[in-house]
C-alpha cells in the first residue's frame, strides 16, 4: 500500500474510531491440523482475535494474509495427489495446517487493504466460452474453465417439479457458504457419500466450500462448487451449477467473501480493441 493510501485508511479508521494497530501478531498450529477440523480450527482463531483486535477479523482476511493456506488447499486436489502418485482416499484427513505451521494475523492497514479489495472484486462468468474470471478492480486476476448447465429441461426429485437445466444469466453477488456440504443426487434425490473419479477409483466426498450466488435478486440454487471429475469442464454437463476443479473451487472461495459480486453472461464473442478474437458454439441455441 503506498504511503498516502496507507495514512488514508489510517484516518478512516481513525475517523470510525477504530484503533490503529500495526504490531505483528503470529500464532504458531501446536498440532496437526487435517480438513475436516480445518474450519472449525479457523473459526475458533477468528473469534478469539476478532474479540480482542481493535478492528474486524474475518476467515477471508486471515486466509488472504497468509496466502500458502490457500495453496497447500489447493494441493489437496484429488488429481493433483494421483499425479505424484499419491492416492487419498478421504481427503479430509490430509494436513492443511501442519503443526509449528506459523499464521500471521493481519494488522489494522493491511485489514484495512483487503476489505478494499474485497468490495472491488468481481467474479465474471462466461457460460458459452466456459470460463470463469476473478477480477479485482478491472484487473484479471486469476482465470478457471468451468462446466455449466445442460441445454435441456428435466424432472429433479429435489425440487419436485421440471426445470430448465441451463444457467442462468444476470447480475448479482453471493450470498452464502456450505463449508460441509451434504450432497444429494438432484434427480433422485438420494443422500450420497461417495464419489467415482475420472480414472475409475471410487473415494469419499471432499469437503470443499460450495458458494452460493443469488442472481437478479433471485437465490436459484446455482452454485459455485468443486466436480469430482473434471473431465466435464468445458462441457454443458451440469444441473445448473458452475462447476470447478477442486483446486479452483478452494481459490474462488476465498476470493468470494459473502456480499462479492457476480456476473453471469452469455457473450458468444470477445473483444480485444473492437476486433474479434473468439467466437464461441451457441450451446444453448439461443441465436445470438
Amino acid at each position: 500500500m503506498a504511503l498516502a493510501d496507507r495514512e488514508l485508511a489510517k484516518a478512516d479508521f481513525q475517523k470510525n474510531g477504530i484503533q490503529i494497530d500495526t504490531s505483528p501478531k503470529r500464532i504458531k498450529v501446536s498440532k496437526n491440523i487435517v480438513v475436516s477440523d480445518y474450519f472449525q480450527y479457523l473459526d475458533s482463531l477468528v473469534q478469539r482475535y476478532d474479540s480482542i483486535l481493535p478492528y474486524p477479523l474475518s476467515e477471508h482476511l486471515l486466509v488472504r494474509y497468509n496466502p500458502w493456506i490457500i495453496d497447500t488447499l489447493a494441493n489437496t486436489d484429488y488429481y493433483r495427489r494421483m499425479e505424484r502418485d499419491s492416492f487419498v482416499y478421504d481427503q479430509r484427513q490430509q494436513i492443511v495446517l501442519p503443526k509449528g505451521s506459523i499464521l500471521r494475523i493481519p494488522d489494522s492497514l493491511n485489514t484495512c487493504r483487503m476489505l478494499e479489495e474485497f468490495t472491488k472484486t468481481e467474479i465474471d462468468i462466461n457460460i458459452p466460452e466456459f470460463k470463469l474470471r476473478i477480477f479485482q478492480d478491472s484487473v484479471l486476476v486469476h482465470s478457471f474453465p468451468v462446466r455449466v448447465g445442460q441445454n435441456r429441461e428435466r424432472y429433479l426429485k429435489l425440487s419436485n417439479r421440471i426445470m430448465d437445466l441451463r444457467t442462468k444469466t444476470g447480475k448479482g453477488k453471493i450470498v452464502a457458504h456450505a463449508k460441509d456440504p451434504e450432497f444429494f443426487n438432484p434427480v433422485d434425490g438420494k443422500q450420497f457419500y461417495f464419489t467415482k473419479r475420472d480414472d475409475g477409483k471410487t473415494t469419499v466426498m471432499p469437503q470443499i466450500p460450495w458458494i452460493e450466488t443469488e442472481i437478479n435478486g433471485i437465490r436459484n440454487g446455482q452454485m459455485i462448487h468443486p466436480t469430482t471429475n473434471p473431465e466435464t469442464l468445458e462441457k454443458a454437463y451440469s444441473n445448473g451449477c458452475i462447476g470447478t476443479t477442486e483446486a479452483d473451487a478452494w481459490i474462488i472461495y476465498y476470493y468470494a467473501p459473502i456480499g462479492t459480486k457476480v456476473k453471469i453472461r452469455y457473450d458468444l464473442k470477445t473483444y480485444l480493441e473492437g476486433i474479434v478474437v473468439s467466437v464461441f458454439k451457441d450451446i444453448y441455441e439461443y441465436g445470438h
